[in-house]
């Protein structure tokens, strides 16, 4: 072995080598794999869940979530979740509970308690306090011999959880599993509850998710009847779409990029956009003006239904790659026309 330079500092009685610390992007690949493996092994007892979830479904009052450290932070999110998918929530802090805040727990309600540990003091008292007023507790934890799993009406198990922190001390793969299974609570209640779309949307009027989940019918600027006039079949190209940007004009619109195509009944028969306009006119030169409707549209196109949302919008614009789409009643009759501009007016797409 080399000797030692000679200027080098003599070792410290007790010194241990410098272990490198692991590249940052090794580290984060490890803290994820470690956070999902914690998901997959989450020991989900079927019966315990279902009891659990029906407790919450079947609840006239609220869920009361309470936890401490981290677990009440995953707590708060979980009340969050609850709230915004048909169940009515609020977060407790255990500690403050016990300091006057039980006057916001009533009979009806049940309690939903966070503690991998299962020994937290505060939540294990709180359990037992409520517990006479006939207030139930739901246990997410990770030994179900804890003091807190013995004492709930059900209690759920993330499982014995190797933390993805290096030391195995920061709570981080036990609340990610302890997160994952309260979500899976709130969603089964959902289902039990039948919450539906049109309940989510009330609960989410703003930011891009309340955009996305707004009527069609209020985002569209081209309604029939207002500044849009379909085209029957068989009139000419040029009066189809004279008739079609006058009317849009004349509501102070510029002129809507296709041409709405109705039957004899009213009923949508096709679409006609600029596109199709303009391959007309250099496959047949100026005379396809004069031709009908009929031979430039595109029969039976993609539609919208008058009760669609932005999303489903957005949806059919991206996947069919259009620019304009017919929104159409139950019966088949055109009420608008929905084009890019107004979704990206809303900005929900890209302009």
């Amino acid at each position: 072995m080399a000797d030692a330079p000679a200027n080098a500092p003599a070792p410290t009685p007790g010194d241990t080598p410098a272990v490198p610390p692991a590249a940052p992007a090794e580290l984060a690949r490890a803290v994820l794999r470690a956070e999902a493996a914690a998901i997959s092994a989450v020991p989900l007892d079927d019966d315990a869940f279902a009891r659990a979830a029906r407790l919450i479904a079947g609840a006239s009052g609220s869920v009361v979530v309470a936890g401490l450290g981290k677990s009440g932070l995953i707590g708060a999110k979980l009340s969050a979740t609850f709230a915004s998918t048909g169940a009515p929530s609020h977060f407790l802090h255990p500690v403050e509970a016990m300091h006057g805040d039980l006057g916001r727990v009533r009979q009806g309600d049940v309690l939903l308690a966070l503690s991998y540990s299962g020994e937290t003091e505060e939540l294990v008292t709180l359990a037992e306090v409520l517990a006479p007023d006939g207030v139930p507790t739901i246990a997410i934890v990770g030994p179900l011999r804890s003091r807190l799993a013995r004492s709930a009406a059900a209690a759920l198990s993330v499982g014995d959880v190797a933390e993805a922190c290096p030391h195995n001390l920061a709570p981080t793969a036990s609340t990610t599993a302890m997160l994952a299974l309260g979500d899976a609570l709130a969603l089964a209640v959902m289902s039990l509850r039948g919450f539906s779309a049109d309940d989510f949307a009330k609960r989410h009027p703003g930011g891009g998710l309340g955009k996305l989940l707004r009527p069609v019918t209020e985002a569209m600027r081209f309604r029939v009847g207002e500044n849009l006039t379909p085209a029957p079949l068989g009139v000419s190209v040029e009066q189809a779409f004279r008739d079609s940007g006058q009317a849009a004009e004349g509501a102070g619109l510029r002129r809507p990029g296709a041409v709405l195509v109705v039957d004899a009944a009213g009923k949508l028969a096709g679409l006609a956009t600029d596109g199709d306009l303009r391959r007309a006119l250099l496959d047949t030169g100026p005379s396809a003006w004069a031709g009908p409707i009929d031979a430039v549209m595109t029969a039976n196109p993609s539609t919208l239904a008058d009760t669609a949302l932005v999303r489903d919008a957005v949806h059919l614009v991206r996947t069919k790659r259009f620019d304009e789409a017919p929104v159409v009643d139950a019966q088949g009759h055109p009420v608008g026309l929905i084009d890019v501009q107004d979704l990206a007016a809303l900005k929900v797409i890209a302009g």
